[in-house]
C-alpha cells in the first residue's frame, strides 16, 4: 500500500500584510508554455522601444564661466565636487549636488591649462600659461582672508598638463620636458626631454608610441593598469597594451573630428570622449564603435570630459562657457527604484540582452538622431574609406604578388615604437 502525503509550507501562499501581492504559484515546464519565446521577444521589443524614448541624458548646465572652459578636476574624495579652469585664467569649484559654483578665484594670468587634485584631497595643483605652478587650499578661504596660493613654483616654460600621484605626494607636469616634482621641493626631482618636441598631456607610467597625427589626451584603464585609451588628431582613439605597442589592441572610430579629451569610467569597461566635433561618444573598451553620442543645439567644441566616480554621471566642458552634466546611461531613472521597479528593469535588460542580434530591436537600439552637418560628414567620410580600400585592391590586384602586403586598420596609424 502507498501512502501519498501532501505538505504545504504556508510561508509560500499567505501574505505577511494585507498590503502584501498576493503570491500565485507558477509551473516552469517549458511544455505548459508553448509561446514562452514570442512573448518574450515581445517584450525585448516593447523594452527596447521604451528604452529610446526615456532616453533623456542631459541634466543640467553650469554656467558662470566667461571664457571658454579648457580643463576640469574630479575630487578623489567627494563625488559632489569639481574643479574647473577656463581660458581666462579663472578657476570655479562646483558643488554637482546644489548645482552651483562654490568659489571663484584667478588662478594664472592666460589660460589654465591644467589641474589636478592631490591623492589627499586637502589641495589641489594647477599650472597656466604664465609658467608657474600654484598650490591651493580646497578650503574656502574664512571671512577676511586672502585668496593666496599656499606655494608657487616658477617654471622656465609653460606647462601644458599635470597629474598627481594616487597613494604619494608627487606630481609630474610637461611642457618642453617632462618634470617629477615632490610637494615639499621647489624644483623637480627628475626631469625628462626628448629632442626639441614639446609634449601635449602627462599621466603616470610613461610609454612613449610614435603614430601618424598627434595625440592628445591619454587615459589608463583603472581596472587594467596595462591598457591605456589616447585621443588622436586624425578623429580616432586608439587602445593600446603597454606590453605589446607594435599595433593597437582596438581602432575606436565614429568622431568626424579631432578628438580632443577621454576619461574611463570607474568599472574600466567603457570610456567617454569629446571632439571637435561638437558631441560627446560613449565607446566600450573593446568595441571600435560608441554605443551612445551626446549633443545639443548650444553645445559647441567639447574640450574637456570627466566620468563620475559613482559611474552614473558624465562632465563636460565646451568652448562657449558652459560645463554640461549628462547621464551615463541615457535611459536610467534616477533616484530610488522600488523592488519591484528594479526587477522589472533587470528582466527587461535581460530581455535585450537575449534578443539583441534580431534585426528590428537591433536597428531600433542602435538607432540615433544626428545633426545633419555630423550625419553628412560620416557619410563622406565612409565614401573616402571605401574609396581608398577600392583604391589598395585595384593596385594590389594588377601588382606583382607580394609586392603589397596587406597592411590591417591597426597597423596603418603607428609609424614606430621607441625602444
Amino acid at each position: 500500500m502507498k501512502v501519498k502525503v501532501l505538505s504545504r509550507n504556508p510561508d509560500d501562499y499567505v501574505r505577511e500584510t494585507k498590503l502584501d501581492i498576493q503570491r500565485v504559484p507558477r509551473n516552469y515546464d517549458p511544455s505548459l508554455h508553448p509561446f514562452e519565446v514570442p512573448r518574450e521577444y515581445t517584450r525585448a521589443l516593447n523594452a527596447t522601444k521604451l528604452e529610446r524614448v526615456f532616453a533623456k541624458p542631459f541634466l543640467a548646465s553650469l554656467d558662470g564661466h566667461r571664457d571658454g572652459v579648457n580643463c576640469m578636476a574630479k575630487h578623489p574624495k567627494s563625488l559632489s565636487t569639481m574643479l574647473s579652469g577656463s581660458c581666462d585664467g579663472e578657476l570655479k569649484v562646483w558643488n554637482l549636488t546644489k548645482r552651483e559654483c562654490v568659489r571663484t578665484l584667478q588662478a594664472h594670468e592666460g589660460f589654465v591649462r591644467g589641474m589636478v587634485v592631490s591623492f589627499c584631497g586637502t589641495s589641489f595643483f594647477t599650472v597656466g600659461d604664465d609658467k608657474t605652478i600654484k598650490q591651493w587650499k580646497m578650503e574656502t578661504p574664512g571671512y577676511g582672508e586672502e585668496e593666496e596660493p599656499l606655494n608657487t613654483i616658477l617654471g622656465k616654460s609653460v606647462f601644458t598638463s599635470i597629474d598627481h600621484h594616487q597613494k604619494e605626494g608627487v606630481f609630474v607636469t610637461c611642457g618642453q620636458q617632462v618634470d617629477i616634482w615632490d610637494e615639499q621641493r621647489s624644483n623637480p626631482i627628475r626631469s625628462f626631454s626628448w629632442g626639441v618636441d614639446s609634449f601635449n598631456c602627462v599621466r603616470f607610467n610613461p610609454v612613449e608610441v610614435i603614430m601618424n597625427m598627434r595625440s592628445n589626451t591619454l587615459c589608463w584603464n583603472p581596472m587594467e593598469a596595462y591598457n591605456f585609451t589616447c585621443s588622436n588628431e586624425d578623429y580616432n582613439l586608439y587602445t593600446f597594451d603597454m606590453r605589446y605597442l607594435d599595433k593597437p589592441v582596438t581602432v575606436h572610430m565614429d568622431h568626424v573630428s579631432a578628438v580632443l579629451d577621454v576619461d574611463y569610467s570607474p568599472t574600466g569597461k567603457e570610456f567617454v570622449s569629446a571632439s571637435f566635433d561638437k558631441t560627446i561618444r560613449i565607446f566600450p573598451k573593446d568595441s571600435g564603435h560608441s554605443r551612445e553620442v551626446y549633443h545639443t543645439k548650444r553645445m559647441q567644441h567639447v574640450i574637456s570630459i570627466k566620468w563620475s566616480s559613482d559611474n552614473k554621471y558624465i562632465l563636460s566642458a565646451s568652448d562657449e562657457m558652459n560645463i554640461r552634466l549628462w547621464k551615463a546611461n541615457a535611459a536610467e531613472k534616477l533616484g530610488l527604484l522600488a523592488p519591484r521597479e528594479k526587477s522589472a528593469v533587470n528582466y527587461s535588460q535581460k530581455l535585450k540582452e537575449k534578443f539583441q542580434h534580431h534585426p528590428q530591436i537591433r536597428r531600433i537600439s542602435r538607432h540615433r538622431h544626428l545633426p545633419k552637418s555630423i550625419y553628412s560628414q560620416s557619410k563622406e567620410l565612409r565614401v573616402m574609406k571605401e574609396a581608398r580600400r577600392r583604391k589598395e585592391r585595384n593596385v594590389r590586384k594588377h601588382s606583382k604578388p607580394g609586392s603589397m602586403p596587406v597592411v590591417t586598420e591597426k597597423e596603418k596609424h603607428v609609424v614606430t615604437v621607441v625602444k
